[in-house]
């Protein structure tokens, strides 16, 4: 099964890898980044599994949201990447 996962965090002091908790992020599956915490991904991953999957790598005092979307639009900015970010959205 596959699932569109929102996932949003935000790294406190000390710590903050952020360069590890994106690779955590980016390899769950196709992915997009919308802001630099908030990143849509197209994976096999259930919303659970992703989260202790990326949270494995934060400190205890970071913040993390994994969010299973069945639907969704976005609102358009400048040049916003539409057509590639619909074909990971309906990717089997």
């Amino acid at each position: 099964m596959s699932y569109n996962l929102f996932i949003a965090y935000d790294l406190h002091s000390p710590g903050q890898s952020y360069d590890l908790v994106r690779d955590r992020i980016k390899s769950l599956g196709k992915f997009h980044q919308f802001q630099y915490s908030l990143f849509y991904v197209h994976t096999q991953y259930s919303s659970e599994e992703a989260f202790r999957f990326v949270a494995s790598v934060m400190d205890s005092n970071d913040k993390l949201a994994v969010i299973d979307a069945s639907g969704g639009m976005v609102s358009t900015w400048d040049r916003p990447p539409i057509d590639e970010i619909n074909a990971i959205w309906h990717a089997p």
